[in-house]
């Protein structure tokens, strides 16, 4: 997969609570980006899934990530439209990978913003973020020319 799209260009790399931690690659594509997740450490969960959301905000400073601020949605969008939702992880034994082609944004966009994991999966409809719960895990988008590995 790296070989056809090559390096990403950014990268956000995640902490959290106890044992979390992984990655999230940010890909230039043609019409947007090409994110990549890969998170371990993730706690039990009665359905397994985790919502991952950009938001706003540039700090993953305190306990909760309270400079995180709102999802990113520079286009005024009803969730699950921010250009910041993106789709679920889906834990193994406290792993997940994901992939998603997005063209809500490019890797330059999401530049200083934050990447956040959540306690609870995204119910798709509350508003304004999807009832998803406790803040778990965060990392800043940096650049990165040099990320190819998570671990």
């Amino acid at each position: 997969m790296g070989n056809s799209i090559g390096r990403p260009r950014a990268v956000a790399w995640i902490r959290g609570e106890g044992r979390l931690r992984g990655c999230v690659k940010f890909y230039a594509i043609p019409r947007g980006a090409m994110v990549v997740a890969e998170v371990a450490g993730l706690p039990p969960s009665e359905t397994g899934f985790f919502a991952m959301h950009i938001h706003e905000g540039g700090s993953c400073r305190g306990e909760g990530f309270p400079e995180t601020g709102n999802h990113y949605n520079p286009g005024g969008e009803q969730h699950p439209n921010h250009a910041g939702d993106l789709p679920p992880l889906l834990s193994q034994n406290g792993r997940a990978w994901m992939a998603v082609e997005t063209d809500r944004f490019t890797p330059g966009e999401v530049l200083g913003r934050t990447v956040v994991i959540h306690r609870h999966s995204d119910d798709l409809h509350t508003q304004p973020a999807g009832a998803a719960g406790k803040k778990i895990g965060c990392g800043v988008i940096r650049c990165a020319p040099e990320a190819e590995h998570c671990f």
